[in-house]
């Protein structure tokens, strides 16, 4: 018995798709890979999380694009949506639909059961071929805490944390100040232990 190969898309291929679709995509070596929806903290968190980026930015060059925004990582093929990205330069899209950045220079993911492994491993691999990006944010949504890289000189990239409700954590590249207790506003946490 013989199977038969699964056709590969082209990414024009794939953004056509998505462009129609009603849930989102990532696209990775030619397949389209479904995203789940968000749970009640995750929702709470972004909105805390893109009220709090926007009220520091609107006045200055940078730019808050939430969800809806795709990133292509050019140097692997990767289309993803992150939870928010910021940008300080001159947005460079894909194409004149102008709905995929290629020049993130922070990206945020909220994490989840479901795409911590992801966020932090192979996402995170992806996103450091991205020669824009200077930060990448990764915010806990079961307990208070924002773990953020930066890039080095030297291509390194060092963690920085900030824990509990009191904390406050600097972003250097877009001068953003994230306070602990407005991210994570009218969030419930699990009880411990359960």
């Amino acid at each position: 018995m013989s199977s038969q190969a699964v056709p590969q898309l082209t990414s024009q291929e794939y953004l056509a798709i998505e462009r129609d679709s009603e849930q989102k995509h990532e696209f990775y070596r030619g397949e389209m890979f479904a995203m789940s929806g968000a749970s009640i903290a995750h929702n709470t968190i972004s909105v805390n999380l893109t009220a709090s980026l926007h009220a520091q930015l609107k006045d200055g060059d940078c730019q808050v694009f939430v969800n809806d925004m795709r990133v292509q990582v050019q140097s692997t093929g990767l289309y993803t949506y992150p939870g928010a990205i910021v940008t300080c330069e001159q947005p460079q899209f894909e194409d004149d639909q102008f709905d995929t950045l290629l020049n993130p220079q922070v990206i945020i993911e909220v994490l989840s059961d479901s795409t911590e492994k992801y966020d932090r491993g192979k996402k995170f691999e992806h996103y450091r071929q991205i020669e824009s990006l200077r930060e990448y944010i990764l915010i806990a949504q079961d307990h208070p805490q924002i773990e953020r890289f930066s890039r080095q000189k030297d291509r390194h990239w060092l963690l920085d944390e900030a824990s509990g409700l009191d904390a406050v954590l600097h972003l250097p590249t877009v001068d953003c100040t994230l306070k602990l207790t407005d991210v994570y506003a009218k969030v419930q946490f699990p009880l411990a232990g359960k």
